[in-house]
């Protein structure tokens, strides 16, 4: 095994305005709980709960903590992550498993908090999650797909309106510090004004039709 690959994240991420329909076949998506305890310059340290066959509505309403003391006995996995910064798709990420029951403990303590439903889906060769965030993220929907190797060649779904692989800004220890909703209105600002890009040195992007 190449211990020194696998402390590496390969992802890219796209911004999507809401959750495709048929992304949703009536199954309970993955409830995540994280709180990052640091995060600053793209670095962070992050614990995250992950609960299945549970269903939580996601709105500006859904407070992290209550979501986690409220659903506690479900959250049946969790781990601690080390992240550095990410460049071009590639970001180093060491993740260790940690008991649930510790790891709750932990969020309850401190750090900076996120919730979200993941959904999941293939398409065509790849996996893709898909994001809806709760709380101060409302109602912020971010795809990404993740490999062992760089992304290249990527067949690219209707559904990811713009990509947002390198803008830290939505990087999940990026919303902990400055929550999507209070700069929601300057994103749209700008995506009105630059229209959608999605990166090109990737090798060709293609699109889901």
């Amino acid at each position: 095994m190449d211990e020194d690959r696998d402390d590496f994240e390969f992802e890219r991420r796209f911004f999507c305005r809401q959750l495709p329909e048929d992304l949703d076949d009536g199954d309970a998506p993955t409830l995540i709980v994280q709180s990052y305890f640091v995060h600053e310059d793209n670095y962070a340290l992050r614990v995250r709960l992950q609960a299945e066959g549970v269903r939580r509505r996601m709105d500006a309403r859904t407070d992290a903590l209550n979501v986690l003391l409220e659903e506690r006995d479900h959250f049946a996995a969790a781990s601690m992550t080390v992240k550095g910064p990410a460049v071009g798709g590639t970001r180093y990420e060491a993740e260790r498993p940690l008991d649930p029951s510790i790891a709750a403990e932990l969020v309850v303590r401190g750090g900076s908090l996120i919730v979200k439903n993941r959904y999941g889906v293939w398409l065509n060769e790849d996996w893709w999650n898909v994001d809806i965030f709760g709380g101060g993220n409302a109602p912020l929907a971010v795809a990404e797909v993740e490999r062992s190797g760089p992304v290249t060649d990527l067949v690219i779904p209707p559904f990811c309106i713009t990509e947002i692989t390198d803008d830290p800004r939505f990087s999940n220890d990026g919303l902990a510090e400055r929550p999507y909703r209070t700069w929601a209105s300057a994103f749209e600002q700008e995506l009105q004004e630059n229209g959608s890009h999605f990166l090109e040195n990737f090798g060709s992007n293609r699109s889901l039709d």
